[in-house]
């Protein structure tokens, strides 16, 4: 089984709620709600990291930054 970072959509240093920079109604805004109902396991078989290394960025987050970047 593969090991994601965990995604913070809050975060503590940051003073804004990235959360609420998605404005409904947006392509960012359907992308994320796409992208996260997607089913992506089959991406788990390629990371080796159960036991050891360091957690990878999960294929959801990475598809969303790819997608939006086009």
């Amino acid at each position: 089984m593969a090991r994601y970072r965990h995604v913070d959509h809050s975060p503590r240093l940051l003073p804004v709620d990235l959360d609420a920079q998605l404005v409904p109604g947006s392509f960012a805004h359907a992308l994320h709600h796409l992208v996260d109902r997607l089913d992506l396991s089959a991406f788990d078989a390629h990371y080796r990291n159960d036991d050891n290394g360091a957690p990878a960025h999960s294929p959801s987050m990475l598809l969303k930054a790819v997608l939006l970047r086009y």
